[in-house]
């Protein structure tokens, strides 16, 4: 923003009026017009860019690699520095971050919404009601082997199904 009022106020337009237009306070805008790159922003971008040219040069290393390539090319930082430097800018190793879970998004529902219903005011209902037997299902069997005992002869062993 502030290198926009810069630019406005050598065509002429006053900085009171674009910093009230953009919603800034005026006092920011003169402390960055004394020193427009700070000390810790210079460091930071003379490490990011030691960190890019070890990047551009092996592309397989990760960041502590990364850093360690850095620090012989003279910009020595931690660890933690690389990793943020290379998380902000997406310089990952070329083979990957590992993925959490499942990388897709999750498809439409498995039901076929044989009890969906559109009611008067547009809204989509569900009535539970079937007409005959085995036409709707609104749950599944799920059958489990349990160890139970009894002297029968299926030696303990009965199966448990149960409706989900």
């Amino acid at each position: 923003m502030y290198p926009l009022v810069r630019e406005l106020a050598v065509d002429g337009i006053p900085v009171t009026v674009t910093c009230r237009v953009l919603k800034i306070a005026r006092q920011p805008y003169y402390r960055w017009l004394s020193a427009p790159v700070t000390d810790a922003e210079l460091v930071m971008a003379y490490r990011a860019n030691a960190l890019f040219d070890a990047h551009k040069d092996d592309p397989e290393f990760g960041y502590r690699f990364l850093g360690d390539e850095a620090a012989t090319a003279g910009e020595a930082m931690a660890e933690r520095t690389a990793w943020r430097i290379c998380s902000q800018l997406g310089w990952w190793s070329v083979f990957g971050k590992p993925k959490r879970g499942k990388a897709k998004k999750p498809g439409p529902p498995v039901h076929d919404d044989l009890c969906a219903v559109v009611d008067k005011h547009g809204v989509i209902r569900h009535e539970f009601k079937a007409d005959a037997p085995n036409e709707l299902w609104i749950g599944d069997i799920k059958c489990r082997r349990r160890h139970l005992k009894s002297a029968d002869s299926t030696g303990g062993r009965k199966k448990l199904c149960e409706l989900l």
